[in-house]
């Protein structure tokens, strides 16, 4: 499982970085701007509840 959280984190990292290079920072609201604004936004999520994941496991190990 730890192998599993940690390949999702790197693959929406990996996401999170092509998503920033596709933003057009003069205009953020055109089509092409706004999905990635959103492939931004899913690959943060991503990253943040495999984070709070991770910690709640060692937490769980830690109390056994």
């Amino acid at each position: 499982m730890k192998y599993f959280i940690y390949s999702l984190i790197t693959i929406a990292t990996g996401l999170l970085i092509f998503n920033i290079f596709h933003l057009d920072f003069n205009d953020l609201f055109e089509e092409e701007s706004k999905t990635a604004l959103v492939g931004i936004f899913a690959s943060a999520c991503v990253i943040i509840l495999m984070l709070i994941l991770l910690i709640s496991k060692k937490i769980q190990e830690k109390n056994k």
